[in-house]
């Protein structure tokens, strides 16, 4: 086995890898390799595969995470961590109430990526936007809005194979936005931030599984 580039460098210079060392590899195509590493610089790693077994880490439900924009710090903890529970899509929503601006896609990939190296997933969820909400609700499949107070629980709503969750800023959503969405949902009595929001609803939707049929 062949790893090269940005891989390669951060096997040989973060983790420190060295020569004998075994290391777990995520193949693609649904299988976990243990390879025992035989030559290391930060271009080009070598090594032989010492084992396998089946890797099926992806969640039955496809959870698109539609988060607005929020703060740098804030966003990126957001997706790092519901890429971790197994979201698999993120579309960046510009509310109304929403403080920050403009895109880092390059910076958000490589966190999405990261994550999901991390978790040990098969596939890197891809980030789209920052898009007015309506564009999000017309493009994405099954729209739930994350709403303070709704009556209907998240967890008891229709399980879809496919759904979007629509999480607002911290100001919360408009008007005008909610009436973009006939679908409500809340997640408890309590006040969550935006970015713990994001993170137990992701939670929910992807081990609620699909409803059957």
């Amino acid at each position: 086995m062949i790893i090269e580039g940005a891989d390669a460098r951060h096997l040989a210079r973060s983790l420190r890898a060295r020569p004998g060392e075994k290391i777990e590899v995520v193949d693609p195509d649904g299988w976990m390799l243990t390879v025992r590493l035989e030559s290391i610089s930060d271009s080009r790693i070598e090594g032989t595969v010492a084992s396998e077994r089946e890797h099926a880490p992806e969640p039955g439900r496809h959870v698109v995470v539609a988060i607005a924009h929020l703060p740098s710090v804030t966003l990126e903890l957001v997706l790092s961590r519901c890429t971790e529970v197994g979201a698999s899509a993120f579309h960046i929503v510009q509310a109304h109430r929403s403080i920050a601006r403009g895109a880092r896609q390059d910076r958000w990939q490589t966190i999405i990526r990261e994550a999901a190296m991390l978790a040990g997933r098969l596939r890197v969820p891809i980030v789209a936007g920052p898009s007015p909400l309506a564009e999000v609700v017309a493009e994405r499949p099954n729209p739930v809005m994350l709403v303070r107070g709704a009556p209907t629980p998240l967890a008891a709503m229709p399980r879809p194979r496919e759904t979007t969750l629509l999480i607002g800023p911290e100001g919360g959503w408009t008007e005008q936005e909610l009436a973009l969405v006939a679908d409500h949902a809340g997640l408890g009595p309590r006040n969550l931030r935006a970015d713990t929001a994001a993170i137990v609803a992701t939670a929910i939707a992807v081990g609620s599984g699909p409803d059957p049929g």
